[in-house]
């Protein structure tokens, strides 16, 4: 008997480019799904509106609705829709060796790199060992270690992974200079600047707020 069809999910993007949900716009692009845009601002006055906190308890991107829940936290977003719609392609399954590699680099890029650089940034002095993340330098020793092995975040792949870490430390090196432009990091951005998700998760931000910048001056 022949499975009747099932009905697209519906996705709907919470967002604003050039942040931290960046690599989400990535990895819908890379995953080739319909999805909708939600244009949040979490820099205006105020931050985002106070009925967007019904979303995300803090106003903050990224966020997707699909099939009616919602969902938040980027590792949380990524780790859902890749095992939901790649099908294993960029995501690693649950018996597969690399699936370990995949998880911690995903995760590590959300517990480690992001607050550690976050802090050196800022140029707030603290003592690693009283924080979960540990020091700003072991981290980007662990970073160039690990991309000085592997070509990837998961190893020799290219995984869902990679649209979040790549996207860290692409704006990390050359929005904020927060983190070196390492040959080993620099090599790793290359090779996934090379992906056509990539391009066009980039002109279509580029796209968005061309409208948005014009929706503000009209």
């Amino acid at each position: 008997m022949t499975e009747p069809a099932r009905t697209p999910s519906k996705i709907l993007f919470h967002y604003h480019p050039w942040s931290r949900a960046a690599g989400v716009r990535w990895l819908l692009e890379e995953l080739e799904v319909p999805y909708d845009v939600h244009f949040v601002d979490p820099n205006a006055p105020g931050g985002a509106p106070e009925e967007y906190r019904a979303i995300h308890p803090h106003k903050k991107v990224p966020a997707i609705e699909i099939d009616g829940q919602i969902l938040t936290e980027r590792a949380a977003i990524t780790i859902y829709l890749a095992d939901r719609f790649s099908a294993g392609r960029l995501a690693p399954s649950l018996d597969d060796p690399r699936r370990a590699s995949y998880l911690k680099m995903l995760v590590y890029n959300d517990a480690v790199v992001d607050p550690s650089v976050a802090l050196h940034f800022r140029k707030i002095d603290h003592k690693p060992s009283e924080y979960s993340f540990g020091a700003y330098e072991d981290t980007i020793r662990n970073l160039v270690s690990h991309f000085a092995a592997h070509p990837f975040a998961a190893g020799s792949q290219f995984t869902a992974a990679d649209t979040q870490l790549a996207s860290a430390l692409s704006f990390t090196i050359h929005q904020l200079k927060a983190v070196p432009a390492d040959p080993n990091l620099m090599a790793y951005l290359a090779r996934v600047a090379d992906r056509p998700a990539y391009g066009r998760a980039q002109k279509l931000d580029a796209e968005l707020m061309e409208t948005v910048k014009a929706q503000h001056t009209s």
